[in-house]
């Protein structure tokens, strides 16, 4: 019985980078590991979590990190995919690329109608979509090592995708979560960007309840 497969489709915190030490979390600390085992051995958790990852801008530094561009090969390798869970548009706020919330919305859009019609990698031709808020970049980030990279402004922008990507949820008919509700732990306070061991944490158990609380014809395996 092939398990049911969960793409998580991220940036650096879906990739679980940890500031305190510029490397990785280890698969006991990522939330995407922490999910894999909360929602056991029925479930395929596949981490698709690449640094400096937005939703279509395509970075004028570094190569390859257009989500819109990789997301078709990504949903094909990973066929028959049962749910694809985004989070992404920490790094859209960068300054270089002049969006603000509304135009890192569309990007979101893009990615959601793009997905959708992907329709030979969702099993039984039935697309479901999670999109999850990312937590706000704390406005101290001005005063760290990455406030030069990033730009000015980042906080601000970041604070108005939630209004955004639950409008698009509706729209779309996609389930929502919006991680600056589910996790109380606050980003590390290095770049106040990335989450935490307790983030990662708290992440992971506010997605299991929420895959857990999709209509029942998902859970039921095939």
């Amino acid at each position: 019985m092939m398990k049911k497969h969960i793409i998580c489709f991220g940036d650096s915190n879906t990739h679980g980078y940890c500031a305190m030490n510029d490397g990785r979390f280890d698969e006991n600390e990522r939330w995407t590991c922490l999910l894999q085992k909360s929602l056991g051995e029925d479930y395929l958790i596949l981490e698709e979590g690449l640094s400096g990852r937005t939703t279509c801008f395509r970075d004028p530094v570094f190569e390859g990190l257009s989500g819109l561009d990789y997301l078709y090969p990504c949903l094909m390798s990973h066929e028959p995919v049962d749910l694809l869970v985004i989070m992404l548009g920490t790094n859209d706020t960068k300054e270089r690329f002049s969006a603000g919330a509304p135009a890192i919305g569309l990007g979101m859009i893009r990615l959601v109608k793009k997905a959708i019609a992907t329709t030979d990698c969702w099993r039984d031709g039935k697309p479901q979509i999670l999109i999850v808020t990312p937590q706000n970049i704390g406005k101290e980030y001005e005063h760290s090592n990455v406030a030069g990279t990033m730009g000015k402004g980042c906080a601000e922008k970041s604070q108005g995708l939630a209004a955004e990507y639950e409008r698009i949820a509706g729209q779309f008919g996609c389930y929502y979560l919006d991680a600056n509700k589910a996790v109380k732990a606050a980003p590390n306070d290095i770049d106040h960007m990335h989450l935490t061991a307790q983030g990662h944490k708290e992440l992971a158990e506010a997605l299991d309840k929420k895959i857990r609380d999709i209509p029942r014809e998902f859970m039921r395996l095939a």
